[in-house]
């Protein structure tokens, strides 16, 4: 007899806010948002933040500075090395409770569920475990197929009634359509806001409405990917589990400086972080790339002179050598800088990106030095074990002025052993 595929989508409760709480415990129950790049705009809140009366998620965090100081919200700046740590350790709890795993993001995963008994008290199980071993609350939503999954975790998590687990099992199919009417079409796996508004334009307002869409229809009206999200909500799995996160087709790093820069130092120091970091992005998923992008641009919002140019490089050969791939992005630099301007951001893109294994050669070049291979294998080794940042190309320490502004960011508790939790 064939067992019904059964998924869970286990997500973090306001993942970044919980995150800063685990090592805050005066924190919990209190408003809590956590800034961009720069301290620009809120880009994560808590639950208490967001049911705050003039409290806008994605905005300037300087157009709700007043409403924060006033109902004594705790502000942080994106804590990346925190976050990603917390992620990590929340991701290998709930690889305990399921054969198989798909990490979707830093605060989701999908879990295959399929034969599993009594999912009430499974689920419970796993919020339980990552509470007590990671300090992360999570809600657990289950279905037939993943869209249905991450439909349940929406319930789950907004409808208290439910203890932060919910599979459609739990209900009698009317009840599974009535809480379907309740969630908006834009709200579904896969449905953006573009593809929401024609979806309305056609008065599909709900999940509901899409379930019960002509799937033909949706076909010649949009593609075999709407087409596929319409038999998900109704129960017929159409996206598998992903073993291995599928590689990257570009590799974009970039940031916006803490304060404008007119001078060429600093611009080699960010152009030569990006290009480590993305070159240690590409070795890490087993790519090489052939063509490098490389951009310097001024504020959109000054009124100063505007410069935004944009450049690609071409490789010898595709590479993940990151010498290689600096040395490219800075002669991209150097091609596409002008005096005179304050820049704003600068950052590059890895493109042409293929698999490590398969490179053409060419028959004018000189062979790759196999010492070289053997040092990005090195590097690579002393960053996991010591942390990023730990070896790097001189050029990125010509200047620190590129860094972005953090003035409000919390201790890296659990990945530097000199921000670590003292207690008294």
């Amino acid at each position: 007899m064939n067992t019904k595929t059964l998924f869970a989508l286990v997500d973090g409760n306001s993942m970044y806010a919980s995150c800063e709480r685990v090592f805050r415990p005066d924190l919990i129950g209190k408003p809590i948002v956590v800034l961009s790049n720069n301290d620009g705009c809120v880009v994560a809140a808590s639950a208490e933040a967001k049911a705050l009366p003039g409290l806008r998620m994605f905005g300037p965090y300087f157009e709700i500075a007043d409403v924060c100081k006033k109902h004594g919200v705790a502000v942080f700046s994106s804590n990346y090395a925190l976050y990603g740590d917390m992620s990590r350790r929340m991701m290998r709890v709930l690889s305990e409770f399921a054969a198989e795993q798909e990490v979707y993001s830093i605060d989701e995963c999908f879990l295959d569920m399929t034969g599993m008994p009594d999912l009430d008290a499974h689920g419970h199980r796993m919020r339980e475990a990552v509470l007590s071993r990671v300090g992360i609350p999570t809600c657990v939503g289950m279905g037939p197929t993943k869209t249905l999954a991450k439909l349940a975790n929406r319930i789950a998590k907004k409808q208290a009634k439910w203890n932060g687990v919910f599979e459609w099992d739990f209900v009698t199919p009317a009840e599974a359509d009535a809480l379907m009417a309740q969630i908006e079409v834009g709200d579904v796996w896969g449905i953006g806001r573009r593809l929401s508004e024609q979806l309305q334009a056609m008065n599909i307002h709900s999940a509901l409405d899409l379930k019960r869409a002509d799937q033909r229809h949706i076909k010649r009206k949009f593609s075999v990917v709407v087409e596929r999200t319409v038999a998900e909500l109704n129960g017929v799995s159409c996206i598998a589990l992903e073993d291995v996160a599928p590689s990257k087709q570009q590799i974009i790093a970039s940031r916006s400086f803490s304060k404008k820069v007119r001078d060429m130092n600093t611009l080699v120091a960010s152009i030569s972080h990006h290009a480590a970091r993305a070159a240690e992005k590409l070795r890490a998923q087993g790519s090489t790339a052939r063509m490098v992008g490389v951009s310097i641009s001024t504020s959109l919002f000054s009124d100063v002179a505007q410069y935004r140019p944009y450049i690609v490089v071409p490789l010898v050969r595709a590479s993940d050598d990151t010498i290689e791939i600096t040395r490219a992005a800075l002669a991209g630099l150097r091609a596409i800088y002008k005096k005179g301007f304050l820049y704003h951001k600068a950052g590059i893109v890895l493109m042409e990106i293929g698999p490590r294994g398969v490179v053409q050669s060419d028959l004018f070049a000189a062979p790759s030095d196999p010492r070289r291979e053997r040092l990005m294998h090195t590097m690579d080794a002393i960053t996991r074990q010591f942390g990023r940042g730990s070896v790097r190309l001189a050029a990125e320490d010509m200047t620190q002025r590129w860094q972005m502004r953090q003035d409000v960011r919390s201790p890296r508790y659990s990945t530097r052993l000199d921000e670590l939790l003292i207690v008294r």
